[in-house]
Protein backbone atom coordinates (compact mmCIF):
# COMPACT_ATOMS: atom_id res chain seq x y z
CA UNK A 1 0.00 0.00 0.00
CA UNK A 2 1.26 3.85 -0.83
CA UNK A 3 0.25 6.78 0.18
CA UNK A 4 -2.20 8.83 -1.63
CA UNK A 5 -2.05 11.22 -3.52
CA UNK A 6 -2.23 14.79 -1.87
CA UNK A 7 -3.23 17.93 -3.16
CA UNK A 8 -1.72 21.30 -2.59
CA UNK A 9 -4.15 24.25 -2.13
CA UNK A 10 -3.78 27.70 -0.09
CA UNK A 11 -4.02 25.86 3.22
CA UNK A 12 -1.49 23.29 2.36
CA UNK A 13 1.28 25.11 -0.04
CA UNK A 14 3.36 26.28 2.58
CA UNK A 15 3.64 22.37 4.30
CA UNK A 16 4.66 20.92 0.81
CA UNK A 17 6.95 23.21 -0.24
CA UNK A 18 8.97 21.96 3.52
CA UNK A 19 8.29 18.57 2.51
CA UNK A 20 9.44 18.69 -0.86
CA UNK A 21 12.82 20.41 0.38
CA UNK A 22 12.89 17.58 2.84
CA UNK A 23 11.37 19.59 6.08
CA UNK A 24 8.36 18.62 8.43
CA UNK A 25 6.84 21.87 9.39
CA UNK A 26 5.02 21.56 12.33
CA UNK A 27 3.02 24.81 14.49
CA UNK A 28 4.80 26.52 16.70
CA UNK A 29 2.80 29.45 18.83
CA UNK A 30 4.72 32.71 19.10
CA UNK A 31 3.29 33.78 22.19
CA UNK A 32 3.86 30.19 24.20
CA UNK A 33 6.09 28.56 22.08
CA UNK A 34 3.95 25.27 22.42
CA UNK A 35 4.10 22.73 19.22
CA UNK A 36 1.21 21.39 17.24
CA UNK A 37 0.03 20.24 13.91
CA UNK A 38 1.06 21.26 11.29
CA UNK A 39 -2.77 21.66 9.85
CA UNK A 40 -3.77 23.67 13.62
CA UNK A 41 -4.91 27.15 13.23
CA UNK A 42 -4.65 27.96 16.85
CA UNK A 43 -2.55 26.74 19.67
CA UNK A 44 -4.11 24.34 21.86
CA UNK A 45 -2.55 25.35 24.69
CA UNK A 46 -3.40 29.34 24.92
CA UNK A 47 -5.33 29.60 22.07
CA UNK A 48 -3.58 32.07 20.08
CA UNK A 49 -3.66 32.14 16.63
CA UNK A 50 0.18 33.26 16.17
CA UNK A 51 1.21 30.09 15.14
CA UNK A 52 4.69 30.16 12.80
CA UNK A 53 5.47 26.85 10.81
CA UNK A 54 9.05 25.66 11.90
CA UNK A 55 10.80 22.28 11.18
CA UNK A 56 10.35 19.51 13.74
CA UNK A 57 13.50 17.39 14.27
CA UNK A 58 11.47 14.52 12.43
CA UNK A 59 11.97 11.72 15.30
CA UNK A 60 9.63 10.36 17.32
CA UNK A 61 7.86 7.39 18.65
CA UNK A 62 4.89 5.13 17.55
CA UNK A 63 2.52 5.37 20.29
CA UNK A 64 -0.27 3.34 18.54
CA UNK A 65 -0.52 0.97 15.23
CA UNK A 66 -2.17 -0.95 12.79
CA UNK A 67 -1.75 -3.40 10.39
CA UNK A 68 -3.87 -2.72 6.78
CA UNK A 69 -3.99 -5.57 5.24
CA UNK A 70 -4.68 -4.90 1.02
CA UNK A 71 -6.29 -6.94 -1.40
CA UNK A 72 -4.11 -9.62 -3.14
CA UNK A 73 -2.37 -8.54 -6.60
CA UNK A 74 -4.09 -10.03 -9.78
CA UNK A 75 -0.72 -12.02 -10.34
CA UNK A 76 -1.76 -13.96 -7.14
CA UNK A 77 1.11 -12.61 -5.01
CA UNK A 78 1.02 -11.71 -1.28
CA UNK A 79 -1.97 -9.22 0.14
CA UNK A 80 0.47 -6.12 0.61
CA UNK A 81 0.66 -5.09 4.79
CA UNK A 82 0.77 -1.25 5.53
CA UNK A 83 1.61 -0.56 9.03
CA UNK A 84 -0.37 2.46 9.52
CA UNK A 85 0.59 4.56 12.76
CA UNK A 86 0.31 7.51 15.22
CA UNK A 87 3.60 8.94 15.93
CA UNK A 88 4.09 11.50 18.47
CA UNK A 89 6.99 14.05 17.45
CA UNK A 90 9.70 14.63 20.01
CA UNK A 91 8.38 17.97 20.00
CA UNK A 92 4.97 16.75 21.10
CA UNK A 93 2.25 16.87 18.16
CA UNK A 94 1.32 13.73 16.63
CA UNK A 95 0.77 12.96 13.58
CA UNK A 96 -0.82 10.33 11.40
CA UNK A 97 1.38 8.28 9.22
CA UNK A 98 3.02 5.07 7.94
CA UNK A 99 6.04 3.14 9.03
CA UNK A 100 7.84 2.14 5.91
CA UNK A 101 10.96 -0.43 5.10
CA UNK A 102 10.14 -2.15 8.14
CA UNK A 103 8.42 -5.67 8.38
CA UNK A 104 4.90 -5.43 9.50
CA UNK A 105 6.02 -7.94 12.57
CA UNK A 106 8.63 -5.14 13.34
CA UNK A 107 6.08 -2.23 14.40
CA UNK A 108 5.08 -1.73 17.78
CA UNK A 109 3.72 1.08 20.56
CA UNK A 110 7.54 2.78 21.74
CA UNK A 111 9.19 2.48 18.31
CA UNK A 112 11.61 4.91 17.85
CA UNK A 113 11.18 6.52 14.07
CA UNK A 114 12.54 9.31 11.59
CA UNK A 115 10.67 10.93 9.32
CA UNK A 116 11.32 10.38 5.60
CA UNK A 117 9.57 11.58 2.38
CA UNK A 118 7.60 9.41 -0.40
CA UNK A 119 6.40 11.33 -3.50
CA UNK A 120 3.47 8.56 -4.83
CA UNK A 121 3.04 8.78 -9.02
CA UNK A 122 4.39 12.63 -9.42
CA UNK A 123 2.16 13.74 -6.35
CA UNK A 124 2.94 15.78 -3.34
CA UNK A 125 5.81 15.17 -1.09
CA UNK A 126 4.32 12.88 1.69
CA UNK A 127 5.63 12.52 5.25
CA UNK A 128 6.34 8.75 6.43
CA UNK A 129 8.63 7.05 8.81
CA UNK A 130 10.63 4.54 9.31
CA UNK A 131 12.58 2.49 12.23
CA UNK A 132 15.05 5.02 13.49
CA UNK A 133 18.98 3.56 12.85
CA UNK A 134 19.22 2.55 16.60
CA UNK A 135 15.93 0.28 16.68
CA UNK A 136 16.48 -1.42 13.54
CA UNK A 137 16.83 -5.49 14.17
CA UNK A 138 20.58 -7.10 14.23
Amino acid sequence: MTVGIMQRDAATAEFFDGTARGELLIRRCADCGHHSAPRCETCPACGSAALDRVPAKGTGTVVSWTLVHGRPPRDGGPAPVTAVVIVELDEGPWLHSQVITAAPQEVRTGLRVAVAFERPEGGEAIPVFRPAPDTVPA
